[in-house]
């Protein structure tokens, strides 16, 4: 009689299965007094630090922020004023994506917008294509949140879709809506309706909430006059030779007259002030080493409280406790209701937003929580949607505190954002099937969990190298631009087509095509450009814990990839464009 063999080897497990939370403590009744007592004040304990963390976290957020307008502040300005390039809707929209990477704040970015659309400078169909850069600038944090558990394949795996998740969203809705805004101009129409038809007063500013708890230590470190960067942007000669470092500061009440003056031109009011208090306030250091300064410092607390934290809520996540949010946080309401569930996640992803008045801040601080197995990635991403609603309202109540005569343009720009993301939910959200996004990342996670070092790659690619290609040839006109950009979109959309034949009607293409095995390996594989990346990083002595991978591990990591491969990532299309973007950036590097 054949041996009896065991079946369990051969079923392959989902690479994007959550992992089993069990409940593996001691049962609370099972313990005596003294063990109830230390479980309870381990618990305190950990959740006091664990929101110390957070409020470092959220505060070196903020630091980092600063850091980058003091680093490139002044450049964005000057971005800014090429008014020419701006007419062209692809560069204004790098050139959203830009400054918001320099500054590191959507807000900032869309403050000076709104600056120039109400100064006369900018039109508001202009402004459109900026606005639309900020919000794919803005996602760029939560992607290097995600690479802090890049030392995990599989949290890594998580973590890196379920950041990427936002930003894939951010361009499918852009790759959509801005062709069909050139064309139709349909947010500048449905705004400037809603605008007119409303009789809106100037109200209070947004309210602020997160921000009374972080701006004593913040501010306390650096504070910046940010209306610097909206002069340079609407061409105030002062303003390129004053310097970022706010060093006067207004009391509480805003402004309070302390004396009136009689002159031949008429009466001028003098206003108190006093001066700031920051450490920085008579520093002799300028813009850039004080912005290098709060840039390493700010990056170093930010990686420290993220590592921090996911260790943390590994120890707190466990038995009973993570049986219950996990339970909470990932099932569906019972049919017939089940569909509300992801519309609530929206909601609450809006809400929280709203509260801490910073979708960065929302999707970093889930991002740890996929990358552990605590949150899926179904539910990652209705609550990132709904993080791009809440950081819009609170841009909307900021216009509604706008003076009467700018109260139309600032108002009619915030709504611009809101129904952009609105647009983009309506397109990629409520059909099951059309949530390309969620496959989108998944396949991008699978792949940086083979190939980890494409992370880094996709980031200086997606964030940088393209929005600069894109912004220099917009320097150079627009037949450079359309010559140079519509040959690659050619080709990548050749591929894509030639990519679907192979898979559902191969017997539509000649023999040749029918695979890309007649392609050399480097074009139609990253295998080889893996073995490069592996020689330069162990010739540069490379310390990181990823770089440092063991033979073993890396064989066991790639048979495992192997395995657990479903069939969109068997096709090598996908590598075909990836290499294939690959080559380009490194051509056009050298050129």
């Amino acid at each position: 009689m054949a041996p009896a063999v065991s079946t369990a080897a051969l079923i392959e497990d989902d690479p994007w299965d959550m992992p089993e939370l069990q409940d593996t403590g001691v049962k609370w009744a099972d313990l005596d007094t003294k063990g109830k007592i230390l479980r309870v004040l381990t618990i305190a304990a950990k959740l006091i630090l664990l929101l110390g963390l957070l409020y470092m976290f959220v505060c070196s957020l903020d630091i980092l922020s600063s850091a980058f307008q003091l680093v490139g502040g002044k450049a964005a300005g000057d971005i800014f004023q090429e008014n020419t390039v701006l007419s062209n809707p692809l560069a204004g929209l790098v050139i959203g994506m830009l400054v918001t990477l320099l500054v590191q704040s959507s807000s900032t970015s869309s403050s000076i917008v709104v600056t120039m659309v109400s100064s006369g400078l900018l039109e508001v169909s202009t402004a459109v294509p900026i606005i639309m850069g900020t919000n794919i600038g803005t996602s760029v944090t939560n992607t290097f949140v995600a690479m802090t558990q890049v030392g995990d394949r599989n949290k890594f795996r998580r973590a890196f879709a379920g950041a990427t998740v936002h930003d894939f969203f951010n361009w499918l809705s852009v790759l959509v809506l801005l062709p069909l805004e050139v064309a139709t101009g349909y947010l500048v129409k449905l705004t400037d309706l809603i605008v007119k038809s409303f009789n809106i007063q100037s109200g209070e500013n947004a309210p602020a909430l997160l921000n009374v708890i972080t701006d004593p230590l913040t501010q306390s470190i650096i504070e910046l006059d940010e209306t610097v960067i909206s002069g340079i942007a609407v061409g105030d000669p002062e303003a390129k030779n004053k310097s970022l470092i706010k060093v006067w500061c207004q009391t509480a009440s805003n402004t309070v007259i302390i004396l009136t003056v009689f002159t031949w031109k008429g009466k001028r009011t003098l206003y108190f002030a006093h001066m700031c208090n920051h450490i920085f306030v008579n520093t002799n250091l300028s813009d850039l080493a004080v912005g290098l300064i709060l840039l390493a410092c700010s990056l170093l607390i930010l990686c420290t409280c993220l590592i921090l934290i996911v260790k943390l809520l590994n120890s707190m996540l466990k038995g009973q406790v993570a049986v219950v949010i996990n339970k909470i946080m990932n099932t569906d309401f019972p049919f017939p209701f089940a569909w509300l569930t992801g519309y609530i996640a929206i909601v609450v992803g809006a809400g929280m937003t709203f509260i801490v008045q910073s979708s960065s801040v929302f999707t970093s601080a889930i991002t740890p929580l996929v990358g552990i197995g605590v949150i899926k990635l179904e539910r990652a991403y209705p609550l990132s949607l709904g993080s791009n609603i809440g950081t819009t309202t609170t841009a909307i109540l900021a216009a509604m505190a706008s003076p009467v005569e700018k109260l139309g343009n600032s108002l009619q720009i915030a709504l611009v954002h809101l129904f952009f993301n609105l647009s983009g939910i309506v397109l990629w959200y409520p059909i099951p099937f059309t949530r390309l996004p969620i496959r989108m990342a998944k396949a991008l996670g699978q792949l940086t969990a083979q190939y980890r070092w494409f992370s880094g790659f996709y980031i200086i690619a997606c964030f940088f190298a393209f929005p600069l290609l894109v912004f220099g040839l917009s320097l150079a006109g627009w037949q450079v631009l359309v010559g140079v950009l519509v040959p690659i979109v050619a080709v990548l959309i050749f591929v894509i087509i030639v990519n679907i034949l192979q898979k559902h009607k191969p017997q539509w293409l000649p023999s040749v095509l029918r695979s890309w095995d007649f392609l050399p390996q480097w074009a139609h594989s990253l295998e080889p450009w893996d073995r490069v990346v592996t020689i330069m990083a162990a010739r540069c002595c490379c310390c990181c814990k990823c770089c440092n991978v063991t033979e073993e591990d890396e064989e066991t990591g790639t048979q495992e990839n192997k395995d657990n491969e479903i069939e969109m990532y068997d096709n090598s299309g996908l590598h075909i464009i990836l290499c294939f973007t690959v080559f380009l950036f490194i051509y056009v590097s050298f050129i």
